[in-house]
């Protein structure tokens, strides 16, 4: 499978999708004009990746912010490495946010909630 990588913008999120190198990463701030379409493709590669999947995966969210529109893309890429795990594969999150930013903990912390994958957290 092809790695997908999108270069971050002011307003969108670098994305690496990398299986051959065990990266996958999204970074940065994401409030695309069009949610939908920026994570259309995103999530089209994450379709493939549930069928033919790493035996281990470990997903670091790196976000310094995130818009309401972009919760679903993102609830939805979390459904995508649940399906992973339950696929008897090993699935890791890491939720990274920056030191005093309690909104990015806790919305790291409901995401865990919502999903059977072990979420590890990290300050920056």
């Amino acid at each position: 499978m092809e790695a997908l990588r999108i270069e971050a913008t002011v307003d969108t999120p670098g994305i690496i999708l990398d299986p051959q190198n065990n990266l996958f990463e999204i970074s940065g701030k994401s409030y695309p004009e069009d949610t939908k379409e920026f994570y259309h493709e995103v999530l089209q590669w994450m379709d493939g990746y549930v069928t033919s999947p790493n035996p281990r995966t470990n997903f670091i969210f790196k976000l310094k912010y995130f818009n309401s529109s972009s919760y679903k893309p993102l609830f939805d890429i979390l459904g995508k490495l649940e399906a992973v795990k339950n696929k008897k594969h090993d699935v890791k999150v890491e939720w990274h946010y920056k030191t005093g930013d309690s909104d990015m903990l806790e919305a790291g912390e409901e995401f865990a909630d919502l999903f059977d994958i072990p979420f590890t957290y990290f300050k920056f």
